[in-house]
């Protein structure tokens, strides 16, 4: 996103220096750390210690760079989105999955292609989105509408390749402020039928995404019904942001609990429109059209009410 022409920078002197300020930050969530009993929990000491520090750090990061103005919060994704790609891209590559650059009807992204399965020739190309492939996961990262990145996602999404023996495409499709609604959802579109253009027939893909990514594929799934095109074959949603009313008792009463910081931005993508709006609300939606969906998702989130209700 950071990469884009129209994306405004901060300059890297700026940066570095907000990227001094995240690792102070950081610093303050570790040594908070000790002083919340982070061994305590339902599971056994190293888990729940596992889980409170993961939950510290992300909070952390969640909240200093919601708290930069927009052309730095752009710099410091650019920054921690090159780490992926020289930290995360090196280890997806060592377990099997070829990871390459791509861009779909206008729209960059990453294919995330597992080795062949066993019993493949060994010369076998990757598998790739072609015959080899017992389907195509189009993925919608997650961040809010406004964050994150494909690279940022690369071993989760190397491991979903390498368990459904799919090829996968991580559309790095347009974000908020820069791009408000609906600028995501008309990038995601213009992926799925540029592949159903190119010879994938829709029963063989399959749209899968996280948070505020599975929320907009919510978004998708109306514009594919009323378009009366072909529904994909199905739908992975792993704690969706399904409704932005963010009107349920779960994001008070477990915003102690969660990863996510407590006031949740969604305004900037919203850009005038009211959440009750059937376009961006998932629950408002008829669902009797959706294609067979897998979902998950955790007790404790802030998202947990509207998850239950969809």
């Amino acid at each position: 996103m950071s990469d884009r022409p129209e994306v405004t920078t901060a300059s890297w002197p700026i940066a570095a220096v907000d990227v001094a300020g995240l690792a102070s930050n950081l610093v303050g969530a570790v040594a908070r750390l000790p002083f919340r009993t982070p061994w305590r929990g339902p599971s056994n000491p190293p888990r729940n210690l596992a889980v409170s520090t993961t939950r510290e750090l992300t909070r952390s990061l969640f909240g200093y760079a919601a708290s930069l103005p927009i052309d730095e919060f752009r710099a410091l994704e650019r920054v921690l989105d090159a780490v992926s790609g020289q930290v995360l891209l090196p280890l997806v590559a060592s377990q099997g999955v070829k990871v390459e650059e791509d861009n779909l009807a206008g729209v960059p992204g990453l294919w995330f292609r597992p080795s062949p399965r066993r019993g493949d020739s060994e010369n076998a190309p990757p598998i790739s989105e072609g015959a080899l492939s017992p389907g195509t996961i189009v993925y919608l990262h997650g961040g809010g509408y406004i964050g994150t990145s494909p690279r940022m996602y690369a071993l989760f999404l190397a491991h979903l390749a390498r368990v459904t023996f799919c090829a996968v495409f991580a559309a790095d499709y347009r974000l908020a402020p820069e791009f408000p609604f609906p600028a995501a959802a008309d990038d995601i579109l213009a992926v799925t039928s540029h592949l159903v253009s190119g010879g994938l027939a829709p029963e063989r893909l399959i749209l899968a995404g996280d948070s505020g990514g599975g929320g907009l594929l919510g978004t998708v799934l109306r514009r594919i019904s009323m378009n009366s095109k072909r529904r994909p074959a199905a739908v992975l949603l792993f704690s969706p942001e399904v409704s932005l009313t963010l009107s349920e008792d779960s994001i008070t009463d477990n915003a102690p609990f969660d990863i996510l910081p407590w006031n949740i931005p969604v305004n900037s993508y919203l850009h005038g429109i009211d959440p009750d709006d059937q376009r961006v609300d998932v629950l408002l939606d008829d669902l009797s059209g959706w294609p067979p969906t897998f979902l998950v998702y955790g007790g404790d989130e802030m998202f947990r009410d509207a998850i239950r209700l969809l």
